[in-house]
This record gives C-alpha cells, structure tokens and sequence, in this order.
C-alpha cells in the first residue's frame, strides 16, 4: 500500500521535473518567505479590523446594538465558515497544488473552475434561503432576544434587538455568498505562491464598514445628545447599525473584486461549470465533507458561546466579539500564516511520499510560529487592559467593558499557543488527504469546551464586574459569565493539540514540539513584561494610545533583544531570509 493513496493518476514524467532534489537546489525545502507575506497581508487587515472595532466601540458600547450588529455576523460567518476559507483550502489546495506540481497547468484550471461552478451554486443559494428565514435563524442564534419586548415595555431595556437582527441578518446574509467565493480565489492564489493580496483583501472590508457608519453618522444620525460625551439616542444607534450591515454587504463584494483579476491570470483552462467528472473535483469533495463536519463542530461551539451568551446580561454578545477580535489577532498573524504558506508545500511533498521533508517543514514552521505566539500571549495576560482601554475606551464604551473584555481575552489566552500549533499540524492531515482525523479531534474538543464554559459560566455569572472591582460594593450591569465561555475554550485548545500530535505518529512519525523552546520564550517574554510594566507607571495618565504604544515598544524590544543574546531568535524567518524565492 503506497504512504498516501491518490485516486489521481499524476504525469510521472511531469513529477520528475519538480522533484525533491530540484525543489532542495532551489531552495524550497527552506521555509519560504510566504509566512512573512501572509503575515503583511494580514497584519494590513487587522489595522483597519481594530480601526473598524474602534468605530463600533464608539458608536455602540458592550450594549445591546453591538450584540445585534454581532449576532447579525454570526449566520453569514457561520456558512462562510463552513464553505469558506478554512475549508476550502484544505480541500481545494492540495488537488490543485499536486496538478501544479505535475505541470497539469490546463487541468488545474478545469478543476479551479468546477469548484468555482459549485460553490456560487451553494453560495447563492444559502444566501437566499438566509434572507427568507431571517426570523428562525435570529430565533436560533440569538433566542434570549425574543423576550426584549417585554423588557422593553417594563423600561429594563432600551431597544428591542429581535426585529433589528432580523432586518440586519436581511442586509448581511448576501455576503455570504460572496466571502465563500473570495476564499476560492484565495485558494488559488495561495497554490501559485501569491499570497499577500489574498490576505490584504479583507481590508477592503474593513474600510467599508468603516466608511458606512461615519456616513451614517455624519449625514443619517441627527438623534446625538450631548456634544462633549456623543451619547446617540437608541433610535440613532439602530440607524447606524443598519448601516454598519449595508458597509458590510459593499465590503464582501470589494473583497472579491480585488482578487479575482489575479486569479485568473495565473489560471489557464479556467471555465466555471458545475460538474463533478472534471479531474479533481471527486477527491476535493470526499475531503471537503469531514473537513465540513470538523469545521461544523468548531462553528457550532462559537455559536454555543453565543447562544448561552445570550441570555446573558446585555453586552456579554459584544464582550465575546471584542475579546475575540484581539485573541485572533496573533492566530492570524502567526498561526494562519504559516500554515496557508505551508499548505500548498506539504501536499507537493505528500505527492512524492516524503515524509522526512514533511516533518522538518513542520518543525520548523512551529519553531518559527513559537517565537512570536508565546511573547503574544504573556502581553495579553500583562498588558491586555491597557491595549483594550487604548483601543475602545471612548464614547460608549467605559471603564467596566474595559475589564469585562479583558478578562474574556485573558481567558482565551490561555489557549493562544495550542491554537496557533494546532492549525499547523491540521495541514499535515489536510496534505495526505486523511481529512477525517482532525475533524473528529475537533468535535471531541468542541464538546469537551461546552461542557466546562457551561459549568464556570454558570458559576461566574454569580458575580458582577461592579463587585469584582469593589468587593462588597455595588454591582454592575455587566456579569463575569462570558469569561467562563472564554476559560472554557482555552483549556479545550491544549486538549485538541495532544490528541493531533497522538493521531500524527501512525501517520508520518512522531512530530517534536519545541516545548523547551517554549518555556525559554515564556520565561524571556515574562522577564521582558517588567520594563513595560515600569513605562505604564512612569507614563500613567497619558494618552491612552500613547501609552499602550510606548509600554508595548518596549516590551517587545526587550523580547528580540534577550531572545537575541540568548541565541533564541528566528525573526528572519519572518523577513524572508530563509530561502524562499517566490515573490507575489
């Protein structure tokens, strides 16, 4: 039985020319600079990704028309999800990879544009059925929504967020569409090596969003009380969620828009069709259905988080979304990265059966992925109240959802690094075709987060942010139970790596962690929070973006200086200095 079973029959002679010899003379079997270019791509992204979650601070708060415009995401991220980059990749990716890699040019197109002809068939259609059954899908995302008329009427609550999601999810659903055919063109952009405008895209997103509400601000919200506080009466703050959801829609199209010229210059053969006997589509599909299954269970987990979160006090929704959008932060950056730059290299490996190669290309990226994941989650642990006071802390948004915030980030963080591991070893399953493991890894993780952020949700939702403050004193509207839902997930992350690195030895051999370098890095960054901690003191009381930027400069400058002199260092993995040659 040969390592890898392909149900393609691949051009032998073709294989020849990109063998493993050649690829090791050209320097591929160095780490290439793809991580680096993905990392830009997505470092661009998520500025304006924290510009846009600046914007909604500010206009909204942890109130109830943040939760609306959050759960509004949900169904749309929830198919996109599903259908989209993930798992698209992991299926899409290594077929189209492998027909590169036989020099198949006219094949790989062909392949590209049946799963192009699918997925706008899928896309469109649940993007449809989505803006017909908005009702029952805010019913199940968000069901503690359907008493707030009630509350409404008795004066607890100033808008009713039911009716406002639904015409929201309306607006929004569409988009989803529209995502699930970016993350196609993204597939195949990262199989010719071009990865920083794929990973830019999301941007455009962002800068939509954006532009919308300071639109809607200026010219649709005359509702605003108050010129030195801008508080915007309930109605005001409906309008712009609204808007919010329009800028969402012009975004997903731009994101698109923006890709798809390169796409296809770099396909020959490209004719979008719905078939399944084209050359790939089979094996694509069989991958992609337990991939659908294990992304399956890891939507279904954050949509668990939202739905506990709410019957929550109001906010708790809104807590989740912001804690998340900095917890992805380093993922993206770091995690996602490496492994969308790695994707494509080990399924070229896989072809030839060189497990040896697999496993140093492994190694390596989690040697490369430690350097920056660990001295990530010690600064959110350190100085993650400052970063979101920085941030968020105005209008809105005040010194109560700082640390509601901060203490879900926390919580996550727990788990940054297994995480960020953890999509690099998913590849090696998704490079040999044995898409089923992870999946089912990532239903037993699933379950076990849902059972422990049930059991400490229950339990810390006893307990305000008021009264953790002040013990004794008066509470506050905000409640601790999101952390529980964020601790959960966390310690669910290191139970799903142990069980990847379990399942890899009977695959390719066992996969060395770097956990010593772990704990060195740990104990550099730990060293480096003292300095930062001495900036917040020294420069308390000044502005706020200031003095995160400051206090975070010297932090991470006294991290590369010690990792430097301790011989730890590997930053010029990130810079593209270790070898690769392909330029977008």
């Amino acid at each position: 039985m040969p390592w890898v079973r392909q149900p393609i029959e691949w051009d032998v002679m073709d294989a020849e020319a990109t063998s493993r010899e050649e690829r090791r003379t050209q320097g591929d079997d160095l780490p290439s600079g793809g991580a680096g270019r993905v990392a830009a791509g997505i470092a661009v992204s998520r500025v304006l990704g924290f510009l846009r979650e600046m914007v909604l601070a500010f206009f909204f708060g942890a109130g109830p028309h943040a939760d609306v415009f959050r759960t509004a995401l949900r169904g749309p991220n929830l198919l996109q999800n599903l259908l989209g980059e993930q798992t698209l990749s992991a299926s899409f990716i290594p077929v189209y990879s492998r027909f590169l890699a036989a020099g198949r040019q006219e094949d790989a197109g062909r392949f590209a544009g049946a799963i192009f002809g699918l997925l706008l068939a899928v896309a469109g259609a649940t993007s449809l059925v989505g803006v017909l059954l908005a009702e029952p899908i805010v019913s199940l995302l968000a069901p503690g929504y359907l008493s707030d008329a009630a509350q409404v009427a008795a004066g607890e609550l100033s808008v009713d967020r039911f009716p406002l999601a639904v015409t929201a999810v309306r607006i929004i659903f569409p988009m989803t569409g529209i995502l699930v055919l970016s993350a196609w063109a993204l597939g195949v952009l990262n199989s010719h090596r071009r990865f920083f405008v794929s990973y830019v895209a999301p941007s455009l997103w962002n800068a939509a969003i954006i532009a919308a509400l300071f639109l809607a601000a200026r010219y649709g919200v005359d509702q605003v009380l108050g010129s030195e506080s801008y508080e915007i009466t309930p109605a005001g703050q409906s309008r712009l969620v609204i808007a919010a959801c329009l800028g969402a829609l012009a975004g997903g199209l731009l994101q698109f828009g923006v890709q798809i010229p390169w796409a296809l210059r770099l396909m020959r053969g490209f004719r979008p069709r719905i078939s399944t006997k084209v050359a790939g589509v089979v094996e694509a599909l069989r991958a992609f259905t337990p991939l659908l299954a294990g992304r399956g269970a890891v939507q279904i987990s954050g949509y668990l988080d939202y739905f506990l979160a709410s019957f929550l006090a109001a906010g708790a929704v809104a807590a989740l979304g912001w804690a998340q959008s900095l917890y992805l932060l380093p993922i993206s950056l770091f995690g996602m990265s490496v492994a969308a730059a790695e994707l494509p290299e080990l399924a070229r490996r896989a072809a030839d059966s060189d497990r040896q190669s697999m496993l140093q290309r492994v190694e390596t990226g989690l040697d490369q992925m430690a350097f920056l994941t660990v001295p990530s989650a010690v600064c959110y642990l350190a100085f993650g109240y400052l970063v979101i006071g920085a941030l968020f802390r105005r209008g809105q948004f005040g010194v109560t959802d700082n640390w509601l915030v901060y203490l879900v980030l926390a919580g996550y963080s727990l788990g940054l690094v297994a995480s960020t591991t953890s999509r690099l070893l998913n590849n090696i399953f998704y490079a040999l075709g044995q898409t089923r493991v992870p999946a089912r890894i990532a239903v037993e993780r699933v379950v076990l987060s849902a059972g422990l952020g049930v059991a400490m949700m229950l339990w810390l939702d006893r307990f305000s942010v008021g009264e953790l403050l002040a013990p004794g004193g008066a509470g506050s509207p905000l409640f601790l139970g999101a952390v529980g839902l964020a601790l959960g997930a966390g310690i669910s992350s290191w139970y799903e790596l142990a069980r990847l690195l379990r399942a890899l030895t009977p695959a390719v051999g066992r996969v060395q962690l770097p956990w010593g370098r772990y704990v060195r890095l740990a104990l550099v960054a730990s060293l480096s929070v003292l300095p930062g901690w001495g900036v917040w003191v020294l420069l308390s009381g000044q502005w706020p973006l200031l003095l995160a930027a400051a206090v975070l400069v010297v932090f991470g400058a006294f991290y590369l200086a010690l990792t430097r002199a301790l011989g730890l260092a590997r930053l010029g993995n990130w810079l593209g200095r270790s070898g690769g040659r392909h330029q977008d």
